[in-house]
């Protein structure tokens, strides 16, 4: 469905009530951004102490180096996502939904494995988690889901 703008220009209604600034909308992804460049900020971090500690055989092994490589990549991924969602891009948005999720439940599981990751690693990825279910909740959310809903 079209509408006409203010300046006389037809835009699609959905593009419209994305681009109309909610301030509920706007601060559920302001917070989303947040959390999300949170994890990013955390993940680079990981990956840096990995460097700097991969003499360490005890603290640093194989698993951990792959683990906070994709852990790293899949921030910046969503990061990515969350600020293309915001402007109003459907599909970032349900990469945003998809890509949460799984990490989610990618922690979820490298926290109940036993012996696999040094519990410095553990630690991290539980307090990665926290931030991803908030992440999760807000994306998930009636007011973002809605936004998005197909007409």
């Amino acid at each position: 469905m079209r509408i006409q703008t203010e300046k006389g220009t037809s835009v699609n209604a959905r593009s419209a009530a994305i681009s109309r600034p909610d301030p509920r909308n706007m601060t559920a992804f302001r917070n989303a951004k947040r959390l999300v460049g949170a994890y990013a900020g955390i993940s680079a971090l990981t990956l840096v102490l990995i460097a700097l500690l991969r003499n360490h055989s005890s603290l640093v092994n194989s698993a951990v180096w792959t683990r906070g490589s994709i852990v790293a990549g899949t921030s910046l991924l969503m990061l990515s996502f969350t600020i293309r969602a915001a402007r109003g891009a459907r599909m970032a948005y349900l990469r945003l939904r998809i890509a949460s999720a799984i990490m989610l439940v990618a922690i979820a599981v490298i926290i109940s494995l036993p012996g696999s990751f040094p519990v410095w690693m553990k630690v991290e990825q539980a307090v990665c988690g926290l931030i991803l279910i908030g992440v999760v909740s807000l994306v998930n959310g009636k007011r973002l889901r809605s936004l998005f809903a197909t007409a």
